[in-house]
């Protein structure tokens, strides 16, 4: 019987569109990297003036540390995430926002609906690390910052910038 429908084109056919499906479904998705995690330590920064900071609340996954727009000594702007503790996914980004953070899934997809402006791609799920900002970068009009999965239009965790006292 199973050599007789190994024998059918149908059969090959069907599993090639399985085989094509599951190598598409394992990029797109990566699940590996729920279960791995890049942990990153860069050098943040010690003598600048801090501008607005915040702390991480969790959206799609559990999230933590701190946000912080920093000055440095020479006139530059530069956003500081400290102790960032996330989930690894697919195509993280990190995005400066205008929209308000929400707690739970309220907050999940409100990212994409007003002003951003991307910063790069989420250097690790873990650690310090740091993100040069445009100088034509309106910082007053941009509230917060969302560790966004572009893949799948959704924040794992998002921070609130508020100025510094």
């Amino acid at each position: 019987m199973i050599s007789r429908l190994l024998r059918t084109p149908l059969t090959w056919i069907a599993i090639a569109v399985l085989a094509a499906g599951s190598v598409f479904g394992l990029y797109w998705f990566q699940p590996w990297k729920l279960v791995t995690d890049t942990e990153v330590a860069e050098p943040l920064s010690t003598v600048a003036t801090l501008v607005r900071s915040g702390e991480f609340v969790s959206h799609e996954y559990q999230t933590s540390g701190s946000a912080r727009i920093v000055r440095t000594d020479d006139g530059r702007h530069r956003l500081e995430l400290v102790g960032l503790s996330t989930s690894n996914g697919p195509d993280l980004r990190v995005w400066l926002t205008d929209q308000p953070v929400l707690e739970g899934r309220a907050g999940w997809h409100v990212f994409d609906d007003g002003h951003w402006v991307e910063l790069g791609r989420l250097k690790g799920n873990r650690g310090d690390q740091g993100y040069d900002i445009p100088a034509d970068v309106d910082l007053d009009a941009l509230t917060s910052i969302s560790v966004w999965c572009k893949r799948f239009a959704v924040s794992f965790g998002a921070a609130p910038l508020d100025p510094a006292g």
